[in-house]
């Protein structure tokens, strides 16, 4: 989904870096978890939180499907079509989030998170599931609940989940453009550059949706009421650990540093005083101004002073918490769109006690594969996404897969 740096990229893709595990991290390789089906650029996947089993995805062409139940199953059931409103006209438009409601099963409402046209905007819409077919949705259910302006077709953001305290939250980019050109990432009385979260089940005044009175700037008439957190330039997949309840986000970056944040109330992630933990060009902030730092980053050159391996475009994943891989508890996977290398690491006491390389890009892989997001079952177990169409889950080396 991110800006793909071609330049860059190719002379990256000539390194050769060494795949080394660091301590505390097992050994993984990734595998086709559906082998006869192939995607079209897919950005989201989860499953109905109604114990039905069933697995989706969206597509960025507007489409979300359901999986079949075999893994080996070769047909998917289309769930919704938004493809006639075409929402993705340029790279990093489209449908781009998906969340289902946490009482799902009584009441049959999930969230859309697309792009529109003439003017351009961010469209965040509830729908319903029809009710003479639980694998369909009523697509004249729609209710709109923001409309988000959008300057440009870039930076968007995108993700939209329910916490663990039922609220939604929603991720949105600085507006586009390099450098922070439309002056959004600091601004306060903006939703770009922002993590939102709102109430979908309550009204404040004339708004579609209600504003939690915990959000951290309710009281701050500078400050738009849905923030909860801001200064972030392109979040590109958060998540909450479902342990601990930590909000992970990835923030794009720019020209040198990608970041891993843990997201906290009324946070400001710095963008654009600063990249990653390094200032960014001349922007000073004001005094007294506090920043939050990242628990990671990684660079775009090899020749950056860093313990971490290359990238160009962090894409968020999840804390694995499934049963499966029980020497993968408690890592938090993330990856680079651009290079396809899969890390993890380890967030303990609040610090990054290890991290490292799990699974490299394949050389010679035709096409690439660019790592476009991460999805979760209802049991923790994480799948990867990527624009060769293909969804992957992981297996440990130790257990006879080949590295």
């Amino acid at each position: 989904m991110k800006h793909f740096r071609i330049a860059a990229a190719a002379a990256f893709l000539i390194l050769s870096l060494q795949a080394l595990t660091a301590a505390g991290l097992p050994r993984v390789t990734m595998r086709v978890a559906y082998p006869e089906l192939k995607l079209e650029r897919p950005l989201w996947l989860c499953e109905a939180p109604d114990k039905s089993g069933r697995i989706f995805v969206a597509q960025q062409d507007g489409k979300v499907l359901i999986l079949p139940k075999d893994r080996n199953g070769s047909t998917t059931k289309t769930f919704l079509d938004l493809s006639d409103r075409k929402p993705w006209v340029q790279n990093e438009e489209g449908l781009l989030g998906f969340a289902f409601h946490p009482k799902f099963s009584r009441n049959g409402k999930f969230y859309v998170y697309y792009s529109q046209q003439n003017p351009k905007r961010s469209v965040i819409s509830e729908f319903v599931v029809s009710k003479n077919d639980p694998d369909a949705a009523d697509k004249s259910s729609e209710r709109i609940l923001m409309e988000i302006p959008q300057p440009d077709w870039n930076h968007n953001g995108g993700q939209i989940s329910f916490g663990p305290d039922g609220y939604l939250y929603i991720g949105l980019g600085d507006g586009g453009g390099h450098n922070d050109k439309y002056g959004n990432s600091q601004k306060p009385d903006t939703l770009l550059a922002k993590i939102l979260r709102i109430d979908v089940d309550s009204r404040t005044g004339d708004l579609p949706y209600g504003i939690p009175r915990s959000n951290p700037f309710v009281n701050n008439k500078d400050f738009r009421h849905e923030t909860w957190a801001w200064g972030l330039r392109n979040p590109w997949r958060f998540s909450f650990d479902r342990v601990t309840g930590e909000l992970y986000c990835a923030d794009v970056g720019q020209n040198k540093w990608e970041e891993i944040n843990i997201i906290r109330k009324g946070g400001n992630y710095g963008w654009n005083y600063r990249e990653g933990f390094h200032p960014f060009g001349t922007n000073t902030p004001p005094e007294g101004l506090k920043l939050e730092d990242p628990i990671l980053e990684y660079p775009h050159f090899a020749n950056q002073t860093t313990n971490h391996t290359p990238g160009l475009s962090v894409t968020g994943g999840y804390v694995y918490r499934g049963k499966r891989l029980p020497a993968l508890r408690g890592v938090y996977l993330y990856a680079d769109f651009v290079m396809g290398t899969l890390w993890g690491l380890r967030y303990e006491k609040v610090k990054v006690t290890t991290h490292g390389v799990l699974v490299e890009m394949p050389k010679g892989l035709n096409p690439p594969r660019q790592i476009s997001s991460f999805g979760e079952d209802a049991a923790g177990e994480v799948y990867i996404l990527a624009y060769d169409g293909r969804i992957y889950e992981l297996d440990l080396v130790e257990n006879g897969a080949k590295p």
